[in-house]
């Protein structure tokens, strides 16, 4: 049986966010390495020790709903029915980053955030508690394959990280990138990378959202 996390963890991966610290952590997907979106020398770290390229942006991720919508306050009725449809779910969905927030997670392309909400099952509702958002890639170095489990992360990201958390074996398939950038005012979406979550599924989703 996979270990599950605890109220613990949940403060420890705060603290550490909070901290300006780097994290690897179990997602909904697969493990990621994450930090403060905020904190540029926190995302340069996080950077380097994937050896992505850093021009590429990363997704915001929160780990519930309403405290994703509350910070984007500014977000169309559509774009907000869209994401009550998609999430919380194995989705990164790209938005128009109207107030250019999170500057350290965007990169080159500040006008556009990535953003996740995970559908978080039993063994990791406690992560539900973390209440601040963080800046996440998956835990591998760049191009590399997904990790499924801890001993599938690479031994340099957890040697070099300041805190692992341990769920034990995930899905191991990453998010489906779905490009909303265009739903507002045209109502088009475009799956940029099918993941978890089938092609097939988010058109149903999306279908009754006007």
């Amino acid at each position: 049986m996979s270990p599950a996390l605890d109220a613990g963890d949940a403060v420890r991966l705060e603290q550490c966010i909070a901290g300006g610290g780097v994290a690897v952590f179990p997602s909904d997907t697969v493990y990621g390495i994450c930090c403060d979106p905020d904190n540029a020398d926190a995302a340069r770290r996080l950077y380097e020790l994937k050896g992505r390229p850093s021009a590429r942006p990363s997704a915001v991720m929160f780990f519930a709903l309403e405290p994703a919508l509350e910070t984007l306050g500014e977000l169309p009725g559509a774009e907000r029915r869209a994401l009550h449809a998609m999430l919380p779910g194995p989705v990164t969905v790209l938005l128009p980053n109207r107030a250019f927030r999170f500057a350290a997670a965007c990169r080159t392309d500040p006008a556009t955030l990535g953003l996740r909400v995970p559908q978080l099952p039993d063994g990791l509702a406690a992560l539900g508690a973390v209440s601040r958002p963080v800046m996440q890639s998956s835990a591998n170095i760049s191009g590399g394959p997904d990790a499924r489990s801890l001993g599938e992360v690479p031994r340099s990201l957890l040697d070099g990280v300041d805190l692992v958390l341990d769920a034990g074996e995930l899905p191991g398939t990453a998010s489906t990138v779905v490009d909303l950038r265009d739903f507002a005012l045209e109502r088009r979406w475009h799956v940029l990378r099918e993941g978890r979550l089938s092609s097939d599924a988010v058109r149903e989703m999306l279908a009754s959202v006007t």
